[in-house]
């Protein structure tokens, strides 16, 4: 087999991994947030105190750190798939701000969410002394405001979404999934029942769509 045309196909069988493992992986991310069924907003000592000691959640936080490098595949798939149509520079530009929100992603589970497995090695008295410095990075104090941009992400993919579907690049009915997902994972800490909801609707869309990818590349 020529070397390019293997090239080419491993490149799309990783493709469409990245659409079926991406939303499988938040699904699982968010389902194991304790108190689930009690949707409430949440302020920051609350987020410190839900993660204390719970190690299922840190996995899946650890899940969504490495799950950021797929959202990059997936920006730049929609990127491609766009380039030449009316709607090229709204691919180019959704992409790029969703490139930069996946970044600050995995900026923020490492420094808010990591974090904490270190802080859990503690006693409880030591970790409540130091409940202030915790505080203070929950709340982005000081240069982790920066970490904001992870609003970067779902606006990103939003424009890219309704791209995709002015453009009739993607099928209307997985279109719609995708913008109505992305535009409900934003929500805040708290309502993660709202997340998973979200997360479904996008694994229902874009696990399909993974798997024609792949299909296509082993024909």
């Amino acid at each position: 087999m020529n070397e390019n045309i293997l090239l080419n196909q491993t490149k799309l069988i990783c493709t469409g991994l990245a659409f079926i493992v991406f939303p499988i992986v938040f699904i699982f991310a968010f389902a194991v947030h304790r108190g689930l069924l009690s949707p409430h907003m949440l302020g920051p000592k609350d987020l410190i105190l839900r993660a204390h000691h719970d190690n299922l959640l840190q996995f899946g936080h650890v899940l969504v750190m490495l799950n950021t490098a797929l959202l990059i595949v997936v920006a730049l798939h929609f990127m491609k798939i766009l380039d030449g149509s009316p709607a090229a520079w709204a691919g180019f530009i959704g992409g790029v701000l969703a490139i930069l929100g996946a970044i600050i992603l995995a900026a923020d589970k490492g420094a808010l969410c990591l974090t904490m497995s270190a802080f859990d090695t503690l006693t409880e008295k030591e970790f409540f002394q130091i409940m202030p410095g915790i505080l203070a990075m929950f709340n982005k104090d000081g240069w982790l405001v920066l970490l904001w941009g992870i609003l970067l992400l779902p606006i990103g993919f939003t424009v890219q979404a309704i791209a995709l579907l002015r453009t009739n690049t993607f099928p209307l009915w997985q279109g719609v999934l995708f913008l109505i997902g992305v535009l409900l994972v934003g929500v805040p800490d708290g309502l993660e029942i709202i997340n998973l909801t979200a997360s479904t609707l996008m694994a229902i869309a874009f696990i399909p769509y993974g798997v024609q990818i792949i299909l296509s590349a082993v024909r």
